[in-house]
Order: structure tokens, then sequence, then C-alpha cells
């Protein structure tokens, strides 16, 4: 541990200007987490349409960003689209860069999720003479979310660790306030290993949060289960309804 951690003068110093970095990573990654869920099933869904133009418009979008630098994304919407007539903020030119490119990966596990359910399942809905939209959202969707899950966590994550990203486009999150203070005060190695624990721990809150939700889907999905069984049964006879 180096010396200096135990200096109060260095905590007096640091500590207001991390926790002003730290509200515009927490800000960036929540933001972006949200465009990125919403971009992943738009994408996803698109790549699963009925109809031709819907499924090349998404493939195209999931090839161009996951296939292009997140860096030259973000200049794009930062100092190129001003170029014509639109002009974002740093920190919406940000969210929007890296919910696109977190949302064009997280696409694939949408698509390649629902895909996955057995074709039973979309036998059985057809049986049941119900429209391919009511299917995705009473039957196949909600069947894939804990699917999903695990990815998305890692997708989370992700996002979270890329952040540090946007301060190229002058956003002062986490790790430009770090450079900063390394700067002004000379004091490389402590000011990044607290960097380095805010990081992992955010990871960590960000991962535990994905292993709740999945028990919470699992534990939703055996209760439903049961009791769709238990309404099969006979109240009298004891047998199958």
């Amino acid at each position: 541990m180096p010396t200096d951690f135990w200096d109060p003068a260095f905590w007096s110093y640091t500590t207001p200007l991390l926790w002003k970095g730290l509200q515009y990573t927490l800000l960036i990654t929540v933001l972006g987490i949200a465009v990125a869920l919403v971009t992943a099933f738009v994408a996803g869904l698109g790549r699963l349409s009925e109809h031709r133009p819907a499924r090349w418009i998404s493939l195209g979008f999931i090839e161009v960003f996951r296939g292009t630098s997140l860096v030259a994304q973000l200049f794009f919407f930062f100092y190129a689209l001003p170029q014509f007539g639109v002009q974002l903020s740093p920190i919406a030119a940000g969210v929007i860069a890296l919910g696109l490119n977190e949302g064009a990966y997280a696409a694939e596990i949408v698509r390649g999720s629902i895909q996955g359910r057995t074709a039973g399942q979309n036998e059985a809905c057809i049986a049941l003479n119900m429209g391919k939209t009511l299917r995705m959202r009473r039957v196949l969707i909600p069947q894939s979310v804990p699917t999903m899950l695990p990815s998305f966590g890692n997708v989370m994550v992700d996002l979270l660790k890329n952040s540090s990203l946007v301060s190229f486009i002058t956003v002062t999150e986490l790790t430009t306030m770090a450079q900063f203070i390394r700067n002004d005060m000379g004091r490389t190695a402590t000011v990044f290993l607290l960097v380095l624990v805010i990081y992992f721990i955010l990871s960590q809150v960000l991962a535990l949060l994905s292993r709740f939700l999945e028990q919470h889907f699992a534990i939703d999905k055996t209760r439903r289960s049961i009791f769709r069984g238990t309404r099969r049964l006979d109240p009298v006879g004891g047998g199958i309804g």
C-alpha cells in the first residue's frame, strides 16, 4: 500500500473530485444500460421479423456497431454529427454511443435466446391460433428472459468499463478525474489503485444484480409452473382436468 494512502490531505483533496467523477460514471452507466436494453430488443426482434427490410436494417445496424471502434463512434456522435446540424452534449453522445454499441452485441443475445426456444412451443402456439406478435409477447420472450440474463450481466459490466472512454469527448467521469489528480499531485499509484477498486466494486454490484434477477426469474418460473399444474388437477377426483 502506498504510504500517501494514509495522508489526510490526500483524502481531503481527492474525495470530492473522485465523487464527482463517480457520479458521472454512474449516470452514464445507468442511462447507457437503458439504451442498450431497448436497442437489444428492437434490433434482436427485428432480426426475427418476417419482413425482409426489417431484417436487413437490423442486421446492418448490428454489423456496423459491432464492426467499428467504440472510440470512433463516440467521436462521430460528438464531433461529426454537428456537421449535419445535430448537436449533442458530451453526456448524451456518450450514452447514445455506449448504448447502441453494447445494444448491438446484446441484440444477438436476444435473437439467439428466442430462436433457442423449442419448436414444440411455436407449434403449440400456432395450434392455439396465436399470431406471431402474441406468441412473442406471451410465450417466447417471457420464457427467453432467464436465458438472456447471464449474458446481459456481462454486457452491463462491459458497458461500465467502457464508460471510461467518454473521457475522449470531454466528460469528466471517474478516470478523467483520476488523471487530473495524478497530474496535479503526482500520486499515480494511489489514485489509480483507488479507481481500480471502485470499478471492481461497481462490477461486483452489477454481477450481484444479474444473479439476483436470474434467481428471481427462476423462482417465478417455477411458481408459475406449479400453479399451472395445480389448476389442472380435478378438485373432486384428483385427476387431471
